[in-house]
């Protein structure tokens, strides 16, 4: 996420690094490498030219040219105006006080809708809303099946009208079947064009005028760079979006959309997509976001995943276990099937202050090698679980050949497990904070 812009922030604070007091020719000098950086990340140009003049502004005042460390107040007032330019806080999805919520998906064909249609519903349900799918895509083959599949999938009901094509209508009904099913959620899942025109501004303005939105959403891929707040301008012109939804976060995405689509169109990023699951929908934090940018991770939303992954009665007795040296390999196991939950090892791990994007391009994250120890955990006897001692040769082959790993393997999970369990030994006597508490004990 945002590797590219990242790395070349990093080259540009560097300009302001090892001097004891900065001169305005300083700040110029580091300024023009962060226009560069932007411009590369195919921010929109006007966006970079009121980015840079209001750093620049604030970066030649007194404080900042005086100060002992001039490259610390530097990187907070990019921080400071990054989280501005993103909009400033998080902009919850608007509830209706009088169900149901109607919630309109917007956007080109190939932006993701119905996946996202899909992802919303399940962020929503989670929340304890009762989310309606309404499929009003009557032109694109299986749009119709393919939102069945997701909605199937995540226990979301789906409403179509078969035999209708007319989109409008099918809204308009969708409305009577969320009341007679107690849905307070309705989202509507849209078509789209390879390009904006006027057939389907049309159908999407009929569609509004029938159902009243509480939102319009519009779904843009963020990896079309500059051409995604191009499309977004367009349809905030003629819909009045109330909120983006950027999808392929994950990507190798440059920047530009996240960083110009709310100064463009006044309108904020709801939701992000960063991943293919339909867990893989993340609110939007425009400070989050920063830090991450900049490289200083993002506790928050680590910490908010872990609360979702791990049970905390679970964390409860599991930290009695390690107290009274009673962690188990069956106990091992549990842990990386909930860091498994949070999502893959990268995404955590960009989270984690001091990670910066990028840093583990090079790595080679096994992403398997969690199955590989559940595979090997699971083909011991609940006995070997519990008291990994008696584990001699015979059994590590035994246990190899029945998880189809080797015995090398089974010796380097024992270690690592052993491993884990003397130094959480010795954690155990130290003071914990709650987020230690809901964190993994395996890392």
């Amino acid at each position: 996420m945002f590797q590219s812009l990242s790395d070349k922030l990093s080259e540009a604070f560097k300009k302001f690094r090892n001097k004891g007091k900065l001169t305005p020719a300083d700040v110029k000098a580091g300024m023009r490498e962060i226009k560069l950086a932007l411009l590369e990340a195919d921010v929109n140009f006007k966006v970079v030219k009121d980015f840079v003049n209001s750093v620049t502004e604030k970066a030649v005042g007194e404080k900042v040219l005086e100060s002992l460390v001039p490259s610390q107040q530097i990187v907070k007032i990019v921080n400071d105006e990054l989280v501005a330019l993103m909009g400033g806080e998080n902009e919850k999805l608007v509830i209706s006080p009088k169900p149901p919520t109607v919630v309109m998906m917007v956007g080109l064909q190939g932006s993701g809708k119905t996946t996202h249609s899909g992802k919303l519903a399940k962020m929503l349900k989670k929340q304890g809303k009762r989310p309606l799918l309404v499929a009003c895509d009557v032109y694109r083959p299986a749009a119709i099946k393919q939102l069945q599949v997701v909605g199937e999938s995540i226990g979301v009901p789906v409403f179509s009208v078969e035999g209708l094509s007319d989109p409008v209508k099918i809204a308009a009904q969708s409305l009577a079947a969320a009341a007679k099913g107690a849905n307070d959620i309705v989202i509507i899942d849209t078509a789209g064009r390879l390009h904006i025109d006027e057939e389907l501004m049309g159908e999407l303005k009929n569609i509004k005028q029938a159902v009243s939105p509480t939102e319009i959403l519009l779904v843009i891929d963020s990896m079309t760079g500059q051409d995604a707040v191009n499309v977004a301008q367009s349809f905030d012109e003629l819909l009045d979006i109330t909120g983006v939804v950027l999808t392929k976060l994950d990507g190798d995405t440059r920047g530009g959309a996240a960083l110009s689509v709310r100064h463009i169109t006044g309108k904020p990023i709801k939701f992000v997509g960063v991943g293919e699951k339909l867990d893989d929908l993340e609110p939007f934090h425009p400070d989050r976001m920063a830090s991450r940018i900049l490289g200083m991770g993002d506790v928050l939303s680590l910490i908010e995943k872990a609360q979702e992954a791990f049970d905390e009665k679970q964390a409860e007795e599991l930290e009695r276990k390690l107290r009274e040296a009673d962690f188990s390999l069956g106990d091992y196991l549990e842990q990386f099937k909930q860091i498994r939950k949070m999502g893959s090892l990268e995404s955590i791990m960009a989270m984690i202050p001091g990670m910066k994007p990028g840093a583990l391009k090079d790595a080679k994250i096994d992403e398997k090698a969690i199955d590989r120890t559940e595979a090997i955990i699971l083909s011991m006897t609940p006995k070997e679980r519990d008291d990994p001692s008696v584990i001699n040769f015979p059994r590590k082959k035994r246990i190899a050949a029945g998880s189809g790993t080797s015995v090398e393997e089974v010796n380097r999970l024992l270690k690592q497990y052993e491993q884990t369990r003397q130094m959480m030994k010795q954690l155990t006597g130290k003071k914990k904070n709650k987020f230690m508490k809901r964190m993994p004990f395996s890392f």
